[in-house]
């Protein structure tokens, strides 16, 4: 029998013990793992969570990254990116495939850190850095949603009186509802709707900079960057903390968990899929957005297209683009809350008893009700969260995306130190922690600075 049907034959082997409820060491999986993170899906899907994870309204942010670091750099920035992500992302897809096929197939990030580099790895750095991130974007999704919303009501009502805390409560009404679709793989054919929506509202934003750029309302184009030396250092780095943070991810283990055995190849397949939507996005609405405003970027390039209340691009085109960033941002925020899904799983359901038993219904429609509320909450208080965000992904999504899988790769092959590989996953892993430390580093001075702005339930 040859190497790659021993390794099918156990990853199916694998597959039968997980619904029988044994783990990757012979002990019970919790009911998190098992109701949340359940392996059915094929590569389209796994393509369609991961696509919802990474290319998400932060993308129209990048223009004002640029703004930061220029024509040149900017670029640069955005291409190693690209690669950076796509190879580390595939280096954990290698590393969790090979312990598949050694039969402990691992569901989680901090599963990962544990059985690579011991449980206080997993315990104390990998599971709270993830659920901080993962919770930081749900909260990230339902503030933006809200100003989504509110956009959309001034647009229709000039002039209107509701406050922003309103709509973010409104949009976390439906993220009530939506969050207790029961498993990651339930949302598969919501994530391809997102995938739809996260083309339609770039490619809305682009028709929206290039008219923009073209037309008289537009400013006299400035590509210079700004400020004073120290302003212009700072502005570097929470750009590209910025830029980190959107090619993010940080839930890797648990989207590869919802793929069926065996799972060789498949997340590749998934990835690409994805990477050819970040390509298409991610540049075009940088290229355009940049090319069309300069260096009078704004947070978001939405932000851009309206000046002292009115629309300076068709409002029709701004009021869709606006209505399909705010759809996607319920995919994208209920997929960043299955990490918290399944801990509150783990925590209230029981294992032994059906995932739509009652005794387990019951405290997954509270605990994720609560959860939510929570979020909705934050959001609501703290509108000025997008600071607190850029925190986050810096001392969040550099290490978790970018550091980490190197270490782990390394760790689990043992890749020669006189080759290539092992040398290019140190440098990866060596580099991105400094940038993680400096542009947390940037992300707290620029809340230092905007704190005295700062007010609770405000109307931004």
């Amino acid at each position: 029998m040859g190497m790659g049907a021993v390794a099918a034959t156990r990853e199916d082997e694998e597959a039968k013990k997980m619904e029988a409820g044994d783990d990757t060491v012979g002990q019970k999986l919790d009911a998190g793992a098992l109701f949340v993170l359940q392996s059915k899906g094929s590569w389209l899907h796994c393509g369609y969570h991961l696509t919802t994870s990474i290319v998400a309204p932060a993308l129209l942010s990048l223009p004002f990254a640029f703004a930061a670091l220029g024509w040149t750099a900017g670029i640069i920035c955005l291409v190693i990116g690209a690669a950076v992500t796509f190879y580390s992302y595939n280096l954990i897809s290698l590393v969790l495939e090979h312990h598949a096929a050694q039969g402990r197939r691992q569901l989680r990030f901090r599963d990962m850190a544990t059985d690579i580099l011991g449980p206080g790895w997993g315990k104390y750095y990998i599971g709270p850095i993830q659920f901080l991130v993962c919770f930081g974007a749900v909260i990230g999704c339902t503030l933006l949603a809200g100003q989504s919303l509110k956009a959309i009501y001034l647009l229709a009502n000039p002039g209107g009186t509701i406050k922003l805390y309103v709509f973010v409560a409104i949009f976390g009404v439906f993220m009530m509802i939506l969050a207790q679709l029961p498993s990651f793989h339930s949302l598969r054919h919501v994530n391809l709707i997102s995938l739809l929506l996260c083309l339609a509202y770039s490619f809305c934003a682009v028709a929206g900079s290039i008219y923009l750029g073209n037309s008289d309302k537009a400013l006299p184009k400035d590509y210079s960057i700004s400020g004073d030396a120290q302003n212009r250092v700072f502005g570097v780095f929470n750009a590209i903390a910025i830029i980190a943070t959107t090619y993010g991810n940080g839930i890797i283990p648990e989207i590869q968990a919802t793929v069926a055995a065996p799972v060789t190849g498949k997340m590749f397949r998934g990835l690409c899929l994805c990477y050819a939507v970040v390509v298409t996005t991610f540049f075009s609405v940088a290229i355009s957005g940049y090319w069309a405003v300069g260096n009078q970027a704004q947070g978001t390039l939405l932000s851009n297209f309206m000046v002292d209340g009115a629309a300076v691009i068709p409002k029709g085109l701004l009021l869709v683009t606006q209505l399909f960033t705010l759809l996607q941002l319920s995919a994208v925020g209920v997929v960043y809350l299955q990490p918290t899904n399944e801990v509150l799983e783990g925590l209230f359901s029981d294992a032994k008893q059906g995932q739509y038993a009652a005794r387990n219904v019951v405290p997954r429609l509270v605990s994720r009700t609560v959860a939510v509320a929570l979020a909705t909450t934050v959001a609501a208080m703290l509108p000025f969260f997008g600071d607190m965000n850029s925190l986050i992904g810096a001392f969040g999504f550099l290490p978790l995306d970018f550091a980490v899988p190197a270490l782990f790769y390394n760790v689990t092959f043992k890749p020669s130190k006189k080759g290539v590989v092992f040398w290019l996953n140190t440098t990866i892993a060596v580099v991105f922690s400094g940038l993680a430390v400096i542009a947390s580093v940037a992300a707290v001075r620029q809340i230092a600075l905007d704190a005295k702005t700062y007010k609770l339930f405000a109307n931004v």
